[in-house]
């Protein structure tokens, strides 16, 4: 119980659906009362006219009467006949009882319908004088009466039972539909990029959501135009950085081909390294900045092999330091439908987070093959992994696995994960091999553009 109000007062459309039922039910009650007390009403009515009718034929054909002897006819039934006596005949009753005639009426009676009570029953009577000049009572009795009445009013209600739920469920059905287009605009909005910002069509909204939607696409300006002022802070200051930051390297590199003590020596070392690790992060932002704001690029059908191998001739020099087994395991090469630098920074940053952090004299492998319309690409490597309480968030900007001794920016996971966003792709990660969880797998399945 708690749970269904709990969910009265969050949902606008259980509400309105209840409150419309409550309303129907209401209705339908009062109009029910309403039928059956007129059905009921107009029973005893045609029941009266009955006894007219009857008094009518009576007079006009000019009967006489006969009492019955005690002899029961077919068809004959006690508690629902018309009975027709004389008035008058009413003091010469032979019983306390309506089962013999004439029944004992007071010869008093008025001309017109009344109630009462002979014989221990309640009898519905009319009184006529006829033409000759004699009065004759026509009845019957209340019970009989009053169950045909409540049988034909019952009968009223009929239509209301059987429509009533037809008409809930009715209410019920066009409460949802009419609250779809709400839900439709919420799984759209749901499925939207980060960096969808574009406004959205309120043209096929019922007027009542519109005012809403035009806030939202409002709030969506306002966000668009902070996220591209953020973009512009980043790139302005990295591109403005860089410039300084190219000719502090240079000096340091001429200042290690000069001569100088020892001591000397050992203190611009770490300068150089700091100075190279700035000049890396400025890259870095400027790539992630490019890879998150900028509009879609174009895509083509590029070859995974050939981005392999332009990125294997820049970071071999860094795999060869470290004596690193590298290479590409595939065979079979594999085309794509990407942009060809989105590919190429993609896989340039998985390989240099592979090569940082596999240990010296490791393996590292590449492969791609198809998987029904996608291809697959891995890149394996047999280094110490990722801890699992760290694996959420190393697509976090800046984030570093604390105790690898690595220097970086902790900015290349990001820029994967924005291009794959962008491009549609899918991103897993895992232990290269998860018997013995060692080495690390980041696998990425981009589409082909092919059918599978």
């Amino acid at each position: 119980m708690d749970g269904f109000k709990k969910r009265l007062n969050e949902s606008v459309q259980l509400r309105l659906s209840v409150a419309l039922s409550l309303v129907i039910l209401l209705v339908a009650s009062v109009a029910g009362v309403f039928a059956f007390a007129s059905a009921f009403d107009e029973a005893h009515e045609l029941q009266d006219d009955t006894l007219r009718q009857v008094a009518a034929l009576f007079d006009r054909q000019r009967m006489t009467l006969h009492y019955p002897t005690g002899t029961a006819l077919e068809g004959d039934d006690e508690e629902s006949r018309v009975i027709i006596q004389y008035l008058a005949d009413g003091k010469n009753a032979a019983g306390g009882s309506d089962e013999v005639l004439p029944l004992p009426f007071p010869t008093t009676l008025a001309d017109g319908l009344s109630t009462l009570e002979v014989a221990g029953e309640a009898f519905r009577v009319l009184v006529r004088s006829t033409a000759q000049g004699e009065r004759i009572a026509v009845a019957q009795e209340v019970g009989a009466r009053d169950k045909d009445a409540r049988e034909s009013a019952w009968r009223s209600l009929l239509p209301f039972v059987i429509l009533l739920p037809v008409l809930l469920l009715v209410v019920g059905d066009l409460v949802r539909k009419l609250f779809r287009p709400i839900a439709s605009l919420a799984a759209e909005i749901d499925q939207r990029a980060e960096q969808e910002m574009h406004p959205i069509d309120e043209g096929h909204l019922p007027t009542e959501v519109r005012p809403f939607v035009v806030a939202i696409n409002r709030l969506l300006a306002r966000v668009a135009h902070s996220m591209e002022a953020q973009r512009r802070f980043v790139a302005d200051a990295a591109h403005e950085l860089r410039s300084p930051m190219t000719a502090l390297s240079l000096q340091a590199e001429r200042l290690a081909a000069a001569d100088m003590p020892a001591q000397a020596r050992e203190r611009l070392l770490p300068l150089s390294q700091g100075i190279e690790r700035g000049r890396q992060l400025i890259d870095q932002l400027l790539s992630l900045a490019t890879v998150q704001f900028t509009a879609e690029r174009p895509q083509a059908r590029v070859s995974v092999h050939e981005v392999y191998r332009r990125v294997l001739e820049d970071l071999l020099p860094l795999a060869e330091r470290k004596h690193l087994d590298i290479g590409v395991e595939s065979v079979e090469d594999v085309q794509v439908l990407i942009n060809e630098m989105d590919l190429f920074t993609l896989v340039k940053n998985l390989l240099d987070n592979a090569i940082r952090y596999t240990p010296e004299g490791g393996r590292i492998d590449l492969s791609v093959e198809r998987d029904g319309d996608s291809a697959r690409l891995q890149v394996r490597d047999s280094g110490p992994g990722i801890a699992e309480d760290e694996q959420a968030r190393v697509f976090d900007a800046f984030y570093r696995c604390l105790g690898s001794g690595e220097a970086g920016s902790g900015l290349g996971l990001s820029i994967v994960k924005a291009i794959a966003e962008r491009n549609g792709a899918r991103i897993a990660m895992g232990f290269a091999d998860p018997q013995q969880n060692s080495g690390w797998c980041f696998s990425l399945w981009i589409r082909t553009g092919l059918p599978a």
